[in-house]
Formats: C-alpha cells, structure tokens, sequence
C-alpha cells in the first residue's frame, strides 16, 4: 500500500510519500512561502539526492499539483501514475472533542474540524486547505485525517479540567487538549519495543523537546496527563512560548504597556521563551554556544527550561505512582546532550540514573538505574501513514462473514451506485479489497461494507469468491 502524506501550514506544505509494504519513504520534500514568486520546492527522489526549485506558487492548490506531478515525473518520479496511491493522509491539529482518533476525511469531518477552529486559529484552516485541495485534485483517494490532540483524549476529567466555573467547559470547551500527540504516540510504542514489553503494561513519561515542547504521562498506553493545555501555550519554557505562568500577568502586562489582546498574545507566544530569556536566541545551539563564552542570561534561559522539564518529570512520576521509563524526542531531545543530562541530575532518588557515557555516545538507552531513560528519535510522518493505513484496512473488515448485512447493503446501492462501484473497481483491478472499498467509501460519500463491495462484484462475476480477498 502506497500512501502519500502531507502536512499543510499557513505558507507551506510537507510531504512523503510510503510504500508501507517495508514501510520504506520513496520521496518526501517541502514547498515553502506558498503565495509568493520565489517559493522553495525542495524534495529527495529517486536518484536519492535532493533537488531545489525556486519557483511561482500562488496558493496551496498549485503546491499539492506540484507534489502529485514530482511524484510521477520522468526524471524524479518514483510511482508510474497517481493511480498508484492507496491513500492521503493528513496532519490536523486540532480536533477538539470532536475526534479520537484518526478519520476519513468526509464532508462532514471537515465541518466538524471547522468548528475547531477557535482553537486552533493559526493551524486549522491551513490543515483544512490543504484537505481540501487534495480531495479536489484526487477525488477518487480516500483522505484520512490524523489529530495532534486525539492522542490525549483520553485524559480523565480530573486531569483536562481547568478550576474555571464548570460552564466555561461546558459553554465554550475550555480545557486541557494537549498536543505533539501524534509524536508521544509514536514513541511510546517504540519504547515498548525496546523494553521488550507491552505497551499496555507501561508507566512511562514522553518528553517531546523541540522549539514547541511538551511532555505526557503514558499509563498502559493511554496519555493520563500532559503539559501542553487549551493552546500550545501552556507548560515548559519552549523556543518563543512562556509556558506555565500566573493568569494575572496577562492584565498586569496589558495594563503597565498598554497592550490589546493580539498584542499580549503575540509576546508570550513569539517573544518570550528561551529567545525573551536570553535575548539571544530561541535556538538551544547558539544558547549553548552563548553560554560556553560566559553569556549569563543564556544559561539561565537553558537552567530555566532544564528545570522546567525535571519539575513535570518529577509530578508525572507522582501522578502514574510509578515509572518504567522516560523517553526523550524532538529536536533538542533527541540531539542536546548536555540538555538531557542537566534535566536528569538529582533523580537517582526515582530510578532514574544518567549513564554519562552512553548519554554522549548518543546510544539509544542512556540509564543505568530501574527506569529506562531512552532517546527515541519522533516520525510522525510515518506514525499518520500507519493510521492511514488502519483506517482504510477497518474498511475492509467491517461486516465481512455477515453475509445477511451484506445483502441487505447490495440491495440498497442504486443503479448510479453500483455503477461508480465498477468504473472504481476498473479503475483500481489491481488493488486489494481495503482500498477499493474505501474508494467507494470516499466516491459514493456513504458507509459501504467491504462485505458488501465485495458481494456486488461475484455477483457480477467481475470477482470470484477468493479473489482479492486480503
């Protein structure tokens, strides 16, 4: 199965294409500055070096016709036609109450990630562009979105709630979301596998260090708790974002520099951080580097956010009433040695014990103590292809064997039904069952059992009763 997936911000579109056979990434690249003459088309493909166009791109549909084209081309190509595709999926990052977990990507999926949009302003829509662009340009793909926030919907009430009037929850949906869940999920499941145990059996804590940071405790696979809350915002110290901070800062500060609300928001979101503690950079590199010449303030901005860190680890572990392991990913997680080290002193107390040595020989395990300290590089790409794949295989598996449900939906299809049924069956002969069925799915906008699609076509000799199958 070969699904393409794809990222859409504001300005900007990443993508990968899979071949989940192996799991292998056939091409994956980035288009940038979406709306201007001199956008960046960068991409690796087939001949495995990378390529960079500076070209026009006017809007997010010219950027996904891009992708679709690259993908084909005779020189860089890596899939003979776009009929090859199994799937789209999609990074969304928001999806409220609405979602847990990933979706096909329906009419009215996409209402019900608009009305998420108050939450997420600055991301949605894009999310929701770039959707809309691809199931214009491939109509006949099943798209599939995959939810930063699903990950954590699982959170108990006592964990999400904030201590506002129960009606700010229940009137506008105040509460703790989280996000980067797509990532602790991805990461979880690989420490299980390193720890040789399963994930249901696991207490662990997930530490996703980038310019947006996060952590979550994992209990049995479900996130109980997280730091990041309503927004982003909420939290560790990151690159730009204050993090955790007294509400009443807000009015003092809007009053004291005479701010409106887009003002303040812009401050603690863009201006505060590792950049407004240093004033030197949002960068954990060059702080480090700052700091290593005698910069004050940028080891203070890297103390600061290596306590931060330590102070959820240290509550989390409170919270599960036991660790088995804590995991390190992202940018900074995955790659600042010193970082992790300083977040790690003085939790021998816990389990948690820093193998000084195999933390700079960036080994994967950097422990010596009960609990498993694990840096486990993030694919979130790959962890949304998966998702993409669960949700067009449950396709074929639903109702098949009831083989009553399944007369009863053939002999519910219209004329016009059964025949986009066929062309999709021609179009697709030699495809499996699972992404035939998610076609008709997607191309009759109506839930139709594999059992079913599978039925109207022995039924019509086009299939016979062991064919295609899987």
């Amino acid at each position: 199965m070969k699904i393409l997936v794809l990222n859409c911000g504001s300005s900007s579109l990443k993508f990968q294409l899979f071949d989940m056979e192996r799991e292998d990434v056939l091409m994956k690249g980035l288009v940038e500055k979406i709306g201007s003459s001199r956008a960046m088309f960068t991409f690796t493909g087939r001949k495995g070096n990378p390529v960079r166009d500076v070209l026009e791109v006017p809007d997010h549909e010219k950027a996904v016709r891009l992708v679709m084209d690259v993908l084909v081309s005779a020189e860089h190509g890596v899939i003979g036609s776009i009929a090859e595709l199994h799937a789209v999926g999609h990074r969304t990052v928001h999806g409220g109450e609405e979602f847990s977990g990933a979706a096909l990507i329906t009419p009215e999926v996409i209402e019900a990630m608009e009305r998420c949009v108050p939450f997420a302003p600055l991301h949605n829509p894009a999310n929701i562009i770039g959707i809309r662009m691809a199931r214009k340009l491939m109509p006949d793909l099943p798209q599939v979105g995959v939810f930063d926030t699903a990950f954590h919907s699982r959170m108990p009430r006592a964990s999400f709630l904030y201590g506002l009037p129960y009606e700010m929850y229940e009137k506008h949906g105040i509460r703790r979301y989280g996000f980067h869940g797509t990532s602790h999920g991805f990461v979880a499941g690989r420490a299980a596998e390193l720890l040789g145990k399963p994930l249901g059996r696991l207490k662990l804590i997930t530490c996703h260090l980038g310019n947006g940071s996060s952590i979550a405790a994992i209990d049995g696979g479900v996130s109980v708790d997280t730091s990041m809350g309503f927004t982003p915002l909420e939290g560790l110290v990151m690159g730009t974002r204050c993090g955790d901070l007294d509400p009443a800062v807000v009015g003092f500060i809007q009053e004291r520099e005479k701010l409106g609300t887009q003002d303040v928001d812009s401050l603690m979101n863009k201006r505060s951080g590792l950049l407004g503690l240093s004033g030197v950079s949002n960068d954990m590199r060059e702080l480090e580097e700052e700091a290593g010449r005698g910069s004050e303030r940028a080891q203070l901005a890297l103390d600061i956010f290596s306590l931060r860190v330590r102070k959820y680890i240290g509550a989390y572990a409170a919270e599960l009433g036991g660790l088995d392991g804590v995991v390190f990913t992202g940018g900074i997680g995955e790659n600042a040695v010193r970082i992790r080290a300083a977040i790690l002193a003085n939790l021998d107390h816990m389990g948690i014990k820093l193998d000084a040595e195999a933390n700079a020989g960036r080994q994967t395990v950097i422990s010596s103590g009960r609990v498993k300290v694990m840096v486990i590089p993030t694919n979130e790409e790959l962890a949304i292809a998966r998702e993409t794949q669960d949700v067009v295989q449950a396709l074929s598996r639903r109702s098949v064997g009831n083989d009553g449900e399944a007369e009863r939906e053939v002999a519910e299809l219209t004329l016009e039904e059964r025949r986009e049924l066929v062309l999709l069956w021609a179009e697709s002969a030699e495809g499996d069952l699972a992404t035939l069925t998610a076609r008709v799915n997607h191309r009759l906008r109506r839930a139709i059992s594999a059992a079913a699609v599978r039925l109207l076509l022995v039924k019509m000799g086009l299939m016979d009763g062991e064919e295609r199958a899987a």
